[in-house]
């Protein structure tokens, strides 16, 4: 098994809290993480629809025979449990008693929220970190190959080409918790409008349209693309704001989890065709906002991921606000820095500075070359050291 980053963040929160809750993607590696770290702990899977219906029908029963400790895998299946479970923690509240695991973000939260509040730990687990997935003796060391191969465990696991699995992952799990979620009466539709959602990557969320091209209504796009979000498919990066005297943009934009799945969208069918797809900025960027996101939230912290955009044309890709600092970067796909890459950074570096309202601007530039550099005050990354560097 490949150890995790959150592996121990996970362990640290066993010992404080009497119920530690993972969600995240299917087949992201929740389960496999969770059984590794508790060995001794009871499994037990509420998808089994005779487990469920236990779990459901008497939950003072179900909780009764996992009283040592248990790993209860997709919990979210049974949301009822959790105010018996409630009950249960606060009668013998040991820490780490209870390991919650889910992939539906939409219901799960809410109840975890509702009735485990202060009991319970919360963590994210995403697909493989590029320095995760470098543990693989077989794991891709090309650039595109990277992007393109995705990082779920099952891919490399298992080692089925990609061009097989995501369409069975897309088919299998998230149409199925979409239907589980909303009545999507219309598959098809459905289906166009995750595509849809693809060739729209790293661009504003524009509902009116997605709706418009799949033949829904606006209503009707929000509801799927918030489910998308729900389940772990797509990523919505908010705008950031600050006083700066500039009108700024207001809408979030759009990304995938996955870059594999991204791809598989896309019809990209082969790794070497990323290189002379017409969105291959689009894609590569996305996988660097994803890295950055899963470098954060496998450390337990809070993904506090933003872009900034001004309606004068001033763009940075990735803000994440540190203390009174703030850490800005910029997301070029070529592979030869040039010299209008730094633009950007310098004018949002400005118009921080003339407002007064931060103390400095970390600055770097992540770019699809290979050497690591530092000019003009920006740290220049490569993008096979994305994940190794503090986000």
């Amino acid at each position: 098994m490949i150890a995790r980053r959150l592996g121990p963040k996970l362990r640290a929160l066993a010992r404080r809290f009497p119920v530690v809750t993972v969600t995240g993607p299917r087949q992201a590696g929740k389960t496999t993480l969770c059984k590794a770290l508790f060995p001794r702990h009871r499994y037990v899977s509420l998808e089994t629809p005779d487990t469920r219906e236990y779990a459901t029908d008497d939950p003072r029963g179900f909780l009764a025979e996992l009283g040592r400790g248990a790993v209860i895998d997709e919990v979210q299946r049974a949301p009822a449990l959790l105010s018996y479970l409630q009950e249960e923690v606060d009668a013998r509240p040991r820490p780490g008693r209870f390991v919650l695991t889910g992939s539906a973000n939409l219901g799960l939260l809410a109840g975890v929220s509702q009735t485990l509040a202060g009991r319970t730990g919360l963590l994210t687990l995403l697909p493989f970190g590029h320095d995760e997935l470098n543990g693989f003796e077989h794991a891709p060391r090309d650039r595109d190959a990277t992007i393109w191969s995705g990082a779920f465990p099952a891919v490399f696991d298992r080692r089925i080409a990609p061009p097989e699995w995501f369409p069975a992952y897309l088919a299998t799990y998230v149409e199925r918790d979409v239907r589980q979620i909303l009545n999507v009466t219309d598959l098809h539709a459905f289906q166009s409008f995750v595509r849809l959602c693809a060739g729209r990557v790293g661009q504003l969320v524009n509902l009116a349209s997605l709706g418009a091209d799949c033949g829904v209504t606006h209503n009707t796009a929000r509801a799927w693309l918030s489910v998308l979000e729900a389940s772990y498919v797509v990523l919505r990066v908010p705008p950031w704001h600050a006083n700066l005297g500039k009108r700024l943009i207001k809408t979030p934009k759009l990304y995938f989890v996955d870059s594999g799945l991204l791809c598989s969208l896309l019809g990209i069918r082969k790794a070497a065709q990323l290189a002379e797809h017409p969105l291959r900025g689009a894609v590569f960027e996305n996988w660097v906002m994803t890295e950055i996101l899963k470098s954060r939230v496998h450390r337990g912290l809070p993904a506090d991921l933003h872009f900034f955009r001004s309606r004068e044309g001033i763009e940075v890709d990735a803000v994440i606000e540190s203390g009174p600092a703030l850490l800005a970067a910029e997301i070029k796909a070529g592979r030869t820095i040039a010299s209008d890459f730094f633009a950007s950074l310098d004018e949002l570096r400005r118009l921080l500075g003339a407002s007064g309202a931060w103390r400095g601007v970390r600055a770097r530039l992540v770019y699809g070359g290979d050497a690591a550099q530092k000019r003009k005050g920006v740290e220049v990354v490569p993008w096979s050291q994305v994940a190794n560097v503090a986000w």
